[in-house]
């Protein structure tokens, strides 16, 4: 009895031990079941809240996850364009770096062109400057009885062909009286002094002889080989910035209703050049007084235009499209693309201005002077047809046109000029169409304004027609026979 009562006092001490450390529980589930369910406490953690225990853990294993479920999300996104998609976009941003680069180089040129200028000014200025103190600082010269005071006899302006020996001569010849009242001319601006009077009417020009070349006798009538280029006659002066390039010219092969002396010019300079202005003759030109205006349907590309039998021959602006626009109708009557030509600055002439296509006349038609990728840059010539535009026939020389200055046909003879800044510069190279064969050459050339961006020949008057840094300039030339 009493190692009964022993054995459940022991069993209930170690239950109630056990209560603490582990529990054993027995009941029925949701089926009815009978389940026995044995619970062990933890011996660290106080509760399984996440709140108590391995939050800042958890907080941050949700904020790796969030990071890279982002990265995931970009790379998916990513992949979803594809890989043309990437070269396309790389593509049009290489295209677009081209193009800032070219635009890039070419304002450097324009920059470095108008600084020369401004470098060529300021020279100008100083010379005039000089001058001017010069002048100021001079004496004054003894006066001769007969002239007017305030005239100086070697001031006057007459200088007679036969030199200053002629002029004393007329001037201090004895025993010659003069009729004051007979010889007094009242628009005289100097009052009417007989003695200059008389001296206008007695010196005249006397035409020098027409030496011979080294390659022969001068040829006024047949083509021939070019022996020699006169000095520039300036004709006028641009008065605005528009006229800083420009191209004039006359129609050496002219029809009604614009007769042979009317002069045509374009101001280039501008993102839209329209106007064709028209003058009745050299003097009104030099005046300054239009007396046609023609607004071109199209615009024009530089200074490479010319005139022919009615017909302004141009390039339209940003293209290789050449347009024959008829003066009469005032409208473009035929339109054609020059084959592969280069254009919009692929291969200009050494000072720029876009000269891709440099149109021309001589005694044989009308010329291209142009280059294409075929060529690599060499000045491609070709003869085209005046009515449809169509080539002809072509050659290919062996001078780059960007190291040119410009060009010019006569008699089928293509002539290159070295520079257009350099004042005394030359002709360089002349390649001939009749031979296909080409060589240096070196005839003397002035660009007296320094910046010459237009030089054509106009075969009527046997000249070299020129836009030298505002100014329209005209060169006559002579040519051997052959």
């Amino acid at each position: 009895m009493w190692l009964l009562l022993s054995v459940c006092v022991f069993c209930l001490l170690g239950c109630s031990e056990g209560q603490d450390r582990a529990t054993l529980w027995r009941g029925n589930d949701h089926s009815g079941r009978c389940q026995y369910t044995f619970t062990v406490p933890s011996p660290s953690e106080t509760s399984c809240s996440p709140t108590v225990s391995g939050g800042p853990e958890m907080e941050g294993l949700k904020a790796r996850l969030s990071l890279l479920e982002v990265l995931v999300a970009r790379l998916t996104g990513g992949e979803i364009g594809g890989p043309g998609a990437g070269s396309q976009s790389q593509a049009g941003l290489q295209e677009a770096l081209t193009q800032a680069m070219g635009e890039r180089i070419l304002l450097q040129g324009e920059k470095e062109h108008l600084e020369r200028d401004v470098e060529g000014l300021q020279r100008r200025m100083e010379e005039m400057r000089r001058e001017t103190e010069r002048l100021q600082s001079r004496p004054c010269y003894p006066q001769h009885p007969l002239l007017p005071p305030s005239i100086p006899l070697q001031d006057s302006g007459l200088r007679p062909a036969g030199g200053a020996g002629v002029l004393s001569h007329l001037v201090s010849r004895p025993g010659r009286q003069w009729d004051t009242g007979s010889l007094r001319d009242p628009a005289w601006q100097y009052g009417g002094n007989p003695v200059l009077q008389e001296l206008k009417a007695e010196v005249t020009e006397i035409p020098a002889p027409s030496p011979e070349g080294p390659e022969g006798p001068e040829d006024s009538t047949d083509c021939g080989e070019l022996i020699s280029i006169g000095e520039p006659v300036s004709h006028r002066k641009a008065d605005s910035i528009a006229g800083k390039y420009g191209v004039w010219m006359q129609d050496p092969e002219a029809v009604a209703p614009y007769g042979g002396k009317m002069v045509w010019r374009i101001d280039t300079v501008g993102s839209e050049v329209r106007q064709l202005f028209g003058y009745e003759d050299m003097d009104q030109l030099s005046k300054g007084f239009p007396s046609k205006v023609l607004l071109l349907p199209e615009p024009v590309e530089s200074t490479g235009a010319t005139l022919y039998r009615g017909s302004l021959y141009y390039q339209r602006r940003r293209s290789r499209t050449l347009l024959r626009y008829d003066l009469v109708s005032e409208s473009i009557a035929s339109r054609r693309d020059l084959p592969h030509a280069g254009f919009h600055g692929q291969f200009p002439y050494s000072w720029g201005g876009y000269t891709d296509v440099d149109l021309g006349v001589d005694e044989q038609g009308l010329w291209a002077v142009y280059s294409t990728n075929k060529a690599k840059g060499a000045i491609v010539v070709s003869q085209l047809d005046p009515h449809s535009l169509a080539v002809k026939r072509s050659w290919e020389t062996s001078i780059r046109k960007t190291s040119v200055a410009n060009a010019f046909v006569i008699c089928g003879r293509l002539y290159t000029v070295a520079s257009y800044t350099a004042p005394n510069t030359t002709i360089n190279f002349m390649f001939d169409t009749a031979t296909g064969q080409g060589k240096e050459v070196a005839l003397p050339f002035r660009n007296k304004y320094r910046y010459n961006s237009m030089v054509d020949y106009n075969h009527a008057q046997r000249k070299l027609f020129a836009w030298d840094n505002f100014h329209i300039v005209s060169y006559d030339v002579r040519l051997g026979r052959q």
